[in-house]
């Protein structure tokens, strides 16, 4: 059949490249959970790019290995379980591996093989041996399998399937070297065909010939993680049981970084803003840009990062240990009650650290409607940005509580992506396929330290990056819209204009009616929304200009406990609701947790459905963001 376009080039010279033009290309493929990333992390350190394939909506990782003697450009493909595509990133992979030009693909194919499963991995080693390659086969997970009795002659196991075989451990960087060197030699071969024009059925004969010549099963009694699975899967304990480790995450969360960050308001409200202010000129324009536009808005967000550490320091915890495939399982019987098969629960757990890879990580679904309807969900979960506003919030107005209210707003965007995906499934997608839910259950590990702290230091490190850029852009934008009178009696270049006067505040002064019956009908709380569009966590910073604009520090007394920022706040709830502030605030996180994502989320909607579906989800997220809000507002006014 023709393919409709032309195949990616393998050896791309795009913005993604990092090593030199003309360092060879090694692939890195493997089925998921293989241990292929892990892998690709030790081999590369710090030297990564992650972005789109140019030519591709499919993301992938690319770096550096300085190996010896030679640098490799090592591209870490999608997973997959074979050559036979059942995915978009399944059909990725085979065309960087069989539709590229010969003089375009890689120059060596390291693929992995799941000691705790070696057939999978052996098979699709066996198809890409069918093609003039270099191959080589790291058989990753070893000390797992020997807990489950399983152990492999990798010498054994390379004289049966013909290619080099060798140990590597990527968690513990163990046998890097060993994969070092037959990386080199086959280097120095040509590369060729194993079994060329092999028939499905010997290759299968193949596999099981290597299978009994190398791996050795003993009996053992029944493994460790099975005895944990009965609990762990069981169709009542097995929910009640992520619920209580997710809680368990943001109760941690909230205990251990509060102090923290308090410590860093601190910090950057007190000695920082007043070094500033010494060393600059006195003069609005230097103070309202710099002091309480950068170092107010940038710095109030900063606090954050220890929290957003920790959080991200618990979530790799549990995906190293393997319980996060296991709540994939738990979730099936909810996903299958919208129409989505249980591995759909992959993207929308990575929501709730990040939308925009989410809706990515969208392509392990092979039918194109679990895809769009997953990508309408994903903007429903609560991504670390909007985290950073609901623990703000939280500190604010349940200071004792915060973690559970916290908590609370993550239980309601489950219940909201549960019920939405209801109502679409009923209205919109009444014939939405069945899928069984395939998914491998890797056996319980303990995590490693230094595994986890470097996962936490990725996510930390790019939500920093791409959240710092947008926040900076953000506060000069909305110190402009700042300084621009509206109303007679100021002038621009004189003084600073009170923010209710500027074109920032006429603009969210026509936009807050909107919002009475919610309960938060003020210009300084729904001007914050028109930049959250942006970026969630941007909220902070433009309430940070608009109480430090407002020169709002200088009446408060120094044994005040509360930071002025959050008593202005609570001030605006309870002046704005008639003195209903705690109904308001929960109708104004709900709002926040359901209205429309930022921008990003919204290009990557685009690229992956199209315009089409994605304005009809940015509609469905407003409207449904307002409803809730006003009907939050409403009844708990009546008890709040």
């Amino acid at each position: 059949m023709a393919r409709k376009t032309a195949a990616p080039s393998c050896h791309s010279t795009s913005s993604m490249r990092i090593a030199a033009e003309g360092t060879p290309v090694l692939a890195l493929v493997g089925a998921p959970n293989s241990g292929k990333s892990t892998l690709f992390n030790a081999l590369t350190g710090a030297k990564v790019q992650t972005g789109n394939w140019p030519g591709t909506s499919v993301e992938v990782s690319r770096g550096l290995w300085k190996a010896q003697p030679e640098a490799f450009d090592i591209i870490d493909l999608p997973g997959a379980y074979s050559l036979d595509p059942m995915s978009p990133d399944e059909e990725f992979t085979r065309d960087m591996l069989v539709e590229c030009p010969p003089c375009e693909r890689p120059d060596v194919v390291v693929v992995l093989v799941d000691a705790t499963a070696p057939a999978r991995g052996l098979n699709l080693a066996f198809q890409i041996a069918e093609y003039p390659y270099r191959v080589v086969v790291g058989v990753t997970k070893e000390d797992v399998a020997k807990q489950q009795g399983i152990s492999i002659d990798t010498s054994a196991l390379s004289r049966a399937v013909g290619m080099p075989v060798v140990s590597v451990n990527g968690r513990r960087r163990e046998y890097l070297d060993a994969l070092e060197n037959a990386v080199a030699k086959a280097m120095q071969t040509e590369p060729q065909t194993i079994r060329s024009n092999a028939d499905l059925d010997q290759r299968f004969a193949d596999l099981d010939a290597a299978e009994k010549v190398a791996v050795s099963h003993e009996n053992v009694g029944e493994p460790l993680s099975q005895r944990v699975d009965r609990l762990v899967l069981h169709p009542v304990l097995g929910p009640i049981l992520f619920l209580a480790v997710m809680w368990a995450v943001f109760f941690i969360t909230t205990t251990v970084a509060g102090p923290l960050q308090d410590g860093l308001e601190a910090f950057i409200t007190g000695p920082v803003s007043d070094a500033a202010r010494s060393i600059l000129p006195d003069h609005w324009l230097v103070t309202g840009l710099l002091v309480d536009g950068l170092i107010g808005g940038v710095g109030m967000v900063l606090t954050f990062a220890p929290l957003l550490a920790l959080m991200f320091l618990c979530l790799a915890v549990l995906e190293d240990s393997g319980y996060m495939a296991r709540a994939a399982v738990v979730t099936d019987r909810v996903m299958r009650a919208i129409g989505l098969p249980g591995k759909a629960f992959i993207p929308i757990v990575v929501g709730y650290g990040c939308n925009v890879p989410a809706i990515s990580a969208t392509r392990v679904l092979g039918d194109v409607r679990h895809r769009i309807l997953t990508c309408l969900l994903i903007p429903f979960t609560s991504c670390s940005a909007r985290l950073i506003v609901f623990m703000m919030l939280a500190q604010v107005f349940f200071p004792a509580h915060a973690g559970s209210a916290v908590f609370a707003m993550y239980v309601l965007s489950i219940a909201l992506v549960v019920l939405v995906g209801l109502a679409l499934r009923r209205t919109v997608w009444r014939a939405m396929p069945s899928e069984a839910l395939v998914i491998d259950l890797p056996a319980y590990q303990l995590p490693t330290f230094k595994l986890t702290v470097s996962v936490m230091w990725v996510r930390l490190k790019g939500f920093l990056h791409t959240a710092g850029g947008i926040i900076v852009a953000t506060v000069v934008v909305i110190w402009l819209l700042m300084s621009i009178p509206v109303t007679g009696g100021h002038s621009f270049n004189e003084e600073a204009v009170p923010p209710q006067d500027s074109a920032y505040g006429a603009v969210s002064k026509a936009m807050s009616p909107v919002f009475a019956p919610a309960g938060f009908d003020s210009w300084s709380l729904t001007g914050p929304l028109v930049t959250g569009f942006v970026a969630k966590e941007t909220l902070i910073s433009t309430w940070a200009q608009t109480y430090a604009v407002e020169d709002v520090t200088d009446d408060a007394p120094e044994e005040q406990a509360e930071s002025p920022l959050a008593s202005h706040i609570r001030a605006d709830f309870d002046a704005a609701s008639g003195g209903h502030g705690l109904a308001a605030v929960w109708a104004y996180m709900v709002f926040l947790l359901a209205y429309t994502p930022c921008v990003a989320t919204v290009a990557a909607q685009r690229r992956e459905i199209g315009w089409k579906w994605t304005l009809i989800g940015f509609a469905l997220q407003l409207a449904t963001a307002w409803i809730l809000a006003v009907g939050v507002f409403q009844i708990l006014k009546v008890f709040l």
